[in-house]
């Protein structure tokens, strides 16, 4: 599992490196612009079934943690999908793998969160 450090708020989101590098690649080219905007996800039923959202800016330091040494196959239309919603008035909404089979996933209780990539949700670290 690899891990999104939000700034210095102590906040870790954890994907699976498949789904961090595709996130990764979305969250730098709009940065890059110097577009600010929110990234949301939907939490784990452990936790309450709910969203959350951090919001993304060049200001804030962000640091990607990667589990495993290489780096995975790019899927052309999950980037699309993903930088299709990073680009509407909602901002950066997580969306499965096309063609998993699995639902949105994701946690956050405030002090953390996590996710469990394209194999579904995930616990609270």
């Amino acid at each position: 599992m690899g891990k999104l450090l939000y700034g210095s708020s102590g906040i870790e989101i954890e994907f699976d490196d498949r789904t961090l590098t595709h996130l990764q690649i979305v969250i730098a080219a709009k940065l890059r612009r110097k577009e600010s905007f929110f990234f949301s996800w939907k939490d784990d039923p452990a936790i309450g079934d709910g969203r959350s959202s951090i919001w993304l800016d060049s200001s804030i330091p962000l640091y990607f943690k990667f589990a495993g040494g290489r780096v995975p196959s790019i899927n052309r239309e999950w980037l699309d999908i993903l930088t299709a919603s990073s680009n509407g008035s909602g901002g950066l909404q997580f969306t499965e793998e096309p063609g998993t089979g699995s639902s949105n996933g994701g946690t956050a209780n405030g002090a953390g969160a996590a996710h469990g990539g394209a194999s579904g949700p995930a616990t609270v670290r």
